[in-house]
């Protein structure tokens, strides 16, 4: 198909977008109730507490069950990110420039079962879910676009303006270390992508904490991410109360960055949080309310 659905595309897509998706939520209704673990390196986590998606659309759907992550859960994927940094950061970024656009590739490629879960888990229509979908793949893409531009990150500046003096500059960019990633309910896709692909190609690893409230699109799109060859301990993947699991990722201090889409009020607190430290680390926040 050479036709792309996005927000300014979706009112009146071919016909054919209409029939993928209804075959696509036929088949994932059928499946209903798959339990998703915790990804910590290249385990995979079961807990004995666990939680459960419903939709708003029927309460009674059980769409798919979590893990309930806690405090040492959230310190071993920190550990499991520390560890992996070192050698996903040491890659040529053209490698991880590589990684990312197929893990973006295989996200296209369930587009339409990843909207149809995203139907269910958050409520959108078939339009506003595919769109969220696509801009997932978007946002995985255009880092990769920027770093070639950039030619990675070793640029070599201009000579000194001044008359007679030869300078020989560069300017030389380094990826910061762990990424914390917290997302939102109603953008389970693109706000999980959007922070991934940045952090991914510029050389750092990534700990997702998805909204308990929509963890599904994210948990299909860590199948993506493992199709793609992504290594074990790149992208960590947990899910659990924000007071429990989130406040350990916020206070650990091997966090060294962290993109945050929420309230006001938390985003806030972690921004004052990361400040309090040896030094300032980056805060990346779109707060609402």
């Amino acid at each position: 198909m050479t036709f792309t659905l996005t927000y300014a595309s979706m009112a009146n897509p071919p016909e054919i977008f209409h029939s993928s998706y209804e075959t696509a939520l036929a088949k994932l209704k059928m499946k209903l109730g798959k339990e998703y673990p915790l990804i910590i390196g290249a385990e995979k986590r079961f807990k004995d507490e666990k939680f459960i998606a419903t939709s708003p659309i029927n309460y009674e759907w059980n769409l798919a069950s979590f893990q309930k992550g806690d405090e040492r859960d959230a310190v071993d994927a920190i550990a499991a990110a520390k560890v992996t940094f070192k050698g996903w950061s040491e890659l040529p970024w053209q490698d991880r420039v590589d990684y990312v656009r197929k893990f973006a590739q295989t996200v296209q490629d369930r587009i339409f079962e990843i909207g149809a879960a995203v139907s269910l888990d958050v409520g959108k229509n078939r339009m506003e879910a595919l769109a969220d979908v696509q801009e997932a793949v978007d946002l995985l893409l255009w880092p990769c676009k920027m770093m070639e531009q950039a030619d990675g990150y070793k640029v070599k500046l201009s000579n000194d303006p001044m008359e007679g003096v030869v300078s020989t500059n560069e300017s030389h960019m380094v990826p910061h270390g762990v990424w914390l990633v917290i997302t939102p309910f109603n953008f389970p896709a693109a706000l999980a992508c959007g922070p991934m692909g940045n952090a991914l190609v510029a050389g750092n690893t990534v700990v997702l904490k998805p909204a308990s409230d929509s963890a599904w699109a994210t948990a299909l799109m860590m199948e993506c991410a493992e199709k793609a060859g992504i290594p074990g301990g790149v992208i960590n993947y947990v899910t659990g109360p924000g007071d429990t699991l989130g406040n350990a990722l916020i206070d650990h201090p091997d966090i060294a960055g962290v993109t945050f889409t929420g309230s006001a009020e938390v985003g806030l607190g972690i921004n004052r949080k990361f400040a309090e430290f040896k030094y300032p680390r980056p805060v990346v926040l779109e707060l609402g309310g």
